[in-house]
């Protein structure tokens, strides 16, 4: 059986070179893509959290949200750090504007507004 015309255009394309910054933007975005982790940025943005009370929010198992996070920490978007026995886990907001500026340079869009500024 011969591959399909679509297969042979995605091994084509996965040939070609890509530029890094391209491919450190699809990085974040496939990170970004799972709606669990999204969920748990979203429940991170109210403040910091355990494990535990994370796993007690989204309904998910206590090795699938360490997992989550440890892709989000992967990509910069979460930190940890150890506060007596247990562990925190924050997310970092300052990394979600590196990226939309990393986003903008990537894509040619180096002179948009900041954020908050949009024009007329």
């Amino acid at each position: 059986m011969s591959p399909s015309p679509a297969r042979i255009r995605s091994t084509i394309a996965n040939v070609v070179d890509q530029p890094d910054d391209l491919r450190e933007l699809r990085r974040i975005y496939k990170i970004l893509a799972d709606v669990n982790r999204l969920r748990l940025l979203r429940l991170l943005a109210d403040g910091p959290a355990t494990v535990t009370e994370l796993v007690d929010r989204v309904g998910l198992s206590q090795p699938l949200v360490s997992w989550h996070l440890a892709k989000l920490r992967e990509a910069g978007l979460v930190r940890a750090r150890r506060q007596g026995r247990v562990t925190l886990h924050t997310i970092v907001p300052e990394a979600f504007e590196a990226l939309r500026v990393r986003e903008a340079r990537a894509l040619g869009l180096a002179t948009a507004e900041p954020t908050g500024r949009q024009e007329p």
